[in-house]
């Protein structure tokens, strides 16, 4: 690793411990914040001079981001012309999808999940891909310049336009980027990185906090767009401080099921584009490919026509989705039977079963019920509502639900079922995927006729979706 510029030292800077939780600031370490009163939320941070950082970003300004002031000045905002977001292409028309139709200049990204799901192998391809238009600096803290050159050689991917830097100090890592002027930068990974101006050790919170600052500052400064890989916690958080997701423009989760090829791409914050949209990718030997109907993937897995099965519409951003919810109802040894729900939230599960018992009529109290979500998708909207009753009954009566069958809807705590938004644009998927059969919200029914080879019921309470089947 090459040393960072002497000039970083220049000036003089006040050290500052920062509480996490309220903001307070202690001129020392100590244990418990004095605002809050929170124990071992201090973390060490290094405010510059005002004159210092002022003066740099001037001169930043004025040499590159297109649409910057010579000095930050008080505008009417009606006078502030606005300019559209220039989006570029990153050659993965799933990745696109997530980021809310490409990447757009200046946008930090940080990409999180868990180790080897395939964080780097993705942005390597799409770096590959877009150096043919634009120039792109691979930055990897963790692995050498050999590794990463091998890894490409593996995926068959081209080269030409990619440049590669083995380094974790940002002030050299900056010195570069000004040198070469990339369009695209990749940091492989933020917690790997460190900068002079503070003592901690690198990945610490006030580390990654500091590095990720400068470059977000660098990245709105030359419109030159970042993506920073971010590690995840036991708990499935990114690692680092919070006020990191608050920094970048996007965040966006890999995840994936333990022993399967898929791969999906969730978007938690994106400035430009829809929230929880989702990108689908299969893993191969040359890297992820593109899943451009995954419907058909999750509904692959087997056949629907068994007890305990229910196909739902959901979705997730801008794309309805075809998934499978199975249930499973059993007698239980235990004096508290069990509510387990994957890829569902556990308490709707319960209040569910309590609507169904009091106005289905339908008792599961003393029997254990399992509910999961086929293919890994986490599923967060009421539209699973109604699917997830069927399929408890289904398999609580040990009957499978009538062929090609759908389902979905919200139910309320009164039995009734409530519309869900983008109704007859679920409908149209599943008639798309030769389902004949739709038990809906009566709102939702399609207005403009019917829908061709769709037979659409209209149920109004819980016990008119009973009474269907």
């Amino acid at each position: 690793m090459s040393k960072a510029p002497a000039t970083a030292k220049a000036g003089r800077a006040r050290t500052a411990y920062v509480c996490a939780e309220c903001g307070t600031d202690h001129g020392k370490w100590q244990g418990q914040c004095a605002g809050c009163g929170a124990w071992n939320t201090l973390s060490e941070f290094v405010i510059e001079p005002a004159a210092k950082a002022g003066a740099s970003g001037g001169a930043t300004r004025r040499a590159g981001w297109a649409g910057a002031v010579e000095a930050p000045k008080v505008t009417a905002l009606k006078d502030v012309r606005h300019m559209e977001d220039a989006r570029v292409s990153t050659g993965i028309g799933e990745l696109d999808r997530v980021l809310g139709g490409g990447l757009v200049e200046g946008a930090v990204v940080l990409v999180g999940g868990d180790p080897g799901i395939g964080k780097s192998t993705l942005l390597l391809q799409a770096v590959a891909r877009m150096a043919a238009t634009l120039p792109a600096l691979y930055v990897t803290g963790e692995e050498s310049l050999g590794q990463v050159a091998g890894r490409a050689a593996r995926l068959d991917l081209p080269l030409d336009g990619v440049h590669a830097l083995a380094e974790t100090g940002v002030e050299t890592i900056l010195e570069h980027a000004a040198a070469m002027r990339p369009k695209l930068i990749v940091a492989d990974s933020v917690q790997t990185l460190w900068t002079e101006s503070l003592t901690a050790a690198p990945g610490s919170v006030s580390q990654v906090r500091e590095s990720a600052a400068r470059l977000v500052r660098y990245a709105k400064e030359t419109g030159t767009a970042v993506f920073l890989v971010g590690h995840v916690t036991k708990e499935g958080g990114i690692a680092g401080p919070r006020v990191l997701e608050h920094m970048v423009d996007a965040v966006l989760y890999f995840e994936g099921e333990s022993g399967s090829r898929f791969r999906v791409l969730r978007a938690f914050k994106n400035r430009f584009g829809a929230v929880n949209e989702l990108g689908v990718f299969a893993m191969g030997d040359k890297g992820l490919k593109e899943v451009p109907n995954p419907s058909a993937i999750f509904l692959s897995g087997g056949s629907t026509q068994q007890p305990g099965s229910c196909v739902m519409v959901t979705r997730e951003g801008t794309r309805p989705l075809l998934v499978e919810v199975q249930a499973l109802v059993d007698s239980s040894p235990l004096s508290n039977p069990r509510r387990v729900a994957v890829g569902l939230e556990g308490n709707r599960l319960a209040m569910l079963l309590a609507v169904l018992h009091r106005h289905g009529g339908v008792l599961v109290g003393d029997q254990d019920v399992f509910v999961n979500v086929v293919g890994g998708i986490r599923v967060q909207e009421t539209a699973a509502d109604l699917p997830v009753l069927l399929a408890v009954l289904s398999s609580l009566r040990d009957a499978p639900l009538p062929e090609k069958t759908i389902a979905f809807g919200e139910v309320g705590l009164s039995g009734e079922i409530r519309p869900v938004p983008n109704g007859e644009e679920r409908l149209r998927e599943a008639a798309t995927h030769g389902f004949k059969r739709a038990i809906v919200p009566r709102a939702n029914a399609p207005k403009s006729g019917a829908l061709k080879g769709l037979e659409v019921i209209a149920v109004e309470r819980l016990a008119d979706a009973i009474d269907a089947l």
